[in-house]
């Protein structure tokens, strides 16, 4: 047999999703992988159900619905403050997942590079590599998670094709501050180079700081591809439901890329995510105020149990350094670690190193928190009846 794709021996599965297998196993409490355990929105579920029954159940428009798309620009607006043409500028996808890859094949020739800031969204390398580009990683540090602007100004250069920002970022929960954007908005002009923005967590932020999106910027207008979802603002991530918004040229390839990927993204769902993208603004007061209290419930929960952690500004995950509960598991890693944490307490978390390219022992797990208080209580629980013991 000649040989398979090298490629795809050039990055792992994902260990996320591994974790909830592993979890699920063992029947444990899945604080590994990034979905809620609580119920949908009662509205955006009879929306969905509305749609079925209306029998709107075959191909949509290829690169997303009318009604859809008119929603997305006029959210834009409202939140992003950016001006959108819903018929030329915004391709809806099967999730932000394949909003980001589909970006990237429309954007990347071979030979191109990709800046990526590191701990990040294990996709981010994977897909740079599956695009024929080469990432280069830019260090998020401690405690802040702030990045060293020199840092950043070496990693560009005349391959340079685009950088990848997630804001609010997953794993690390750093909001990119206005500051940092003109940063990157400087060197993306001087290398013209595309920025490519995940803001999924655009609704999940705390203690009063302020999204912000890099599209925005008047300068960035038209080198910018703003790329988001329903799954996490609505609690919906098995409905794949996300997009793309781009200037016309970069969203024309972005299209094509998309058709021959998934052709469409799933009828039903789309119109009901129109529902969720009317709902009223103190729906998302409500949404910051119940993670807020989970957040914080959490980062007490791992403080007082030996765990380092450190306090996200948005999204809702948790990374905590297990350094000084090693002598208790002794773990060879952190991916032993979250095993044995698992085994332990029947609690799962993701080992830090999934989101660092070199894949070595990190000294860092994930926790998220997008859970019932229940399920957070029982966290709890198990910690201080098996944790220490």
């Amino acid at each position: 047999m000649k040989q398979l794709s090298f490629i795809t021996e050039l990055f792992t599965e994902s260990v996320i999703r591994e974790m909830t297998r592993i979890c699920d196993s063992k029947d444990g409490l899945n604080l590994s992988q990034g979905f809620p355990d609580f119920d949908s929105p009662p509205d955006i579920k009879e929306a969905a159900c509305s749609a079925i029954r209306m029998n709107l159940n075959q191909y949509p428009v290829t690169f997303g619905e009318p009604e859809l798309r008119n929603a997305i620009s006029k959210k834009a607006l409202w939140y992003n403050k950016m001006s959108v043409d819903p018929e030329k500028e915004i391709t809806v996808t099967c999730g932000a997942t394949e909003a980001m890859i589909a970006t990237l094949k429309a954007i990347i020739n071979q030979g191109d590079e990709v800046i990526i800031f590191e701990p990040f969204y294990e996709n981010y390398g994977a897909d740079t590599i599956l695009s024929g580009a080469k990432p280069r990683y830019v260090t998020l540090r401690p405690p802040n998670w702030d990045f060293d602007h020199d840092e950043l100004t070496k990693a560009f250069n005349n391959k340079t094709k685009a950088i990848i920002i997630n804001t609010p970022n997953n794993p690390t929960g750093k909001v990119f501050s206005t500051n940092d954007l003109e940063k990157i908005v400087e060197l993306c002009l001087k290398w013209d180079v595309i920025a490519v923005t995940d803001e999924i967590y655009e609704h999940i932020i705390y203690d009063s700081i302020q999204h912000l999106s890099i599209a925005s910027f008047p300068e960035m207008r038209n080198r910018t591809v703003t790329i988001n979802s329903i799954s996490k603002t609505y609690s919906v991530t098995g409905w794949r439901i996300g997009w793309a918004i781009a200037a016309e040229d970069i969203s024309a390839r972005i299209r094509k890329v998309h058709d021959f990927l998934t052709v469409g993204a799933p009828t039903p769902f789309q119109h009901a995510a129109v529902s969720a993208l009317n709902f009223p603004k103190d729906y998302y007061d409500s949404l910051t105020e119940k993670y807020t209290e989970l957040r914080d419930q959490l980062f007490h929960i791992l403080t007082n149990n030996g765990f380092k952690s450190y306090l996200p500004q948005g999204a809702y995950y948790i990374l905590a350094d297990y350094s000084n509960l090693q002598r208790i598991m002794q773990s060879e890693s952190d991916f032993d670690f979250s095993v044995k944490l698992l085994e332990k307490t029947g609690v799962a978390s993701v080992p830090g190193s999934s989101f660092f390219s070199s894949g070595s022992d990190s000294g860092l797990i994930r926790f998220a928190f997008c859970k019932k208080k229940e399920t957070i209580d029982k966290v709890e629980m198990l910690f201080q009846n098996k944790l220490l013991t």
